[in-house]
């Protein structure tokens, strides 16, 4: 994968954790969601900072795909929860981050394991503390050896 394209997806899926965030705040309809981060969002300029150009498939079928295996997903992340946690008791942007991350290591065999969870700890690093970071390696490594066999 070249440079570029890496650069594209990275910009996807921190994309992709904002608009699950937007979907389970707002519940904003999912093609309207889609729609308004293709036109306003990815690649744009918003209040003076220039987003990365994202891609745009990589990015739909994320989002698309987290919302639709939501259950799946959310029990992969619940059965690696400590005692006492559930889904519902993680942060709000955390729990997209381990969403999204979830179903990119249950869905898409192209992407490696280690650079899936590389990159959402990378999105992890945009929004939390080095603490919460390596939570997300540690949820998405464990949720790893569940789903893939690689």
């Amino acid at each position: 994968m070249s440079k570029t394209s890496s650069k594209a997806r990275s910009a996807a899926r921190l994309a992709a954790v904002q608009a699950l965030y937007q979907h389970m705040m707002e519940g904003t309809k999912l093609m309207r969601l889609l729609d308004e981060f293709h036109l306003h969002r990815l690649g744009k300029e918003i209040e003076d900072d220039q987003y990365n150009q994202a891609d745009q498939p990589f990015f739909d079928d994320v989002v698309r795909g987290t919302v639709s295996r939501l259950e799946e997903v959310d029990g992969h992340i619940q059965d690696r929860l400590a005692d006492g946690w559930t889904v519902k008791r993680l942060d709000k942007t955390m729990l997209q981050i381990l969403r999204a991350g979830t179903y990119e290591l249950m869905a898409r065999p192209d992407v490696p394991k280690a650079t899936a969870i590389s990159e959402y700890v990378d999105v992890a690093h945009a929004f939390f503390d080095a603490r919460e970071a390596k939570f997300v390696n540690g949820v998405l490594d464990a949720v790893a050896r569940d789903v893939r066999k690689d």
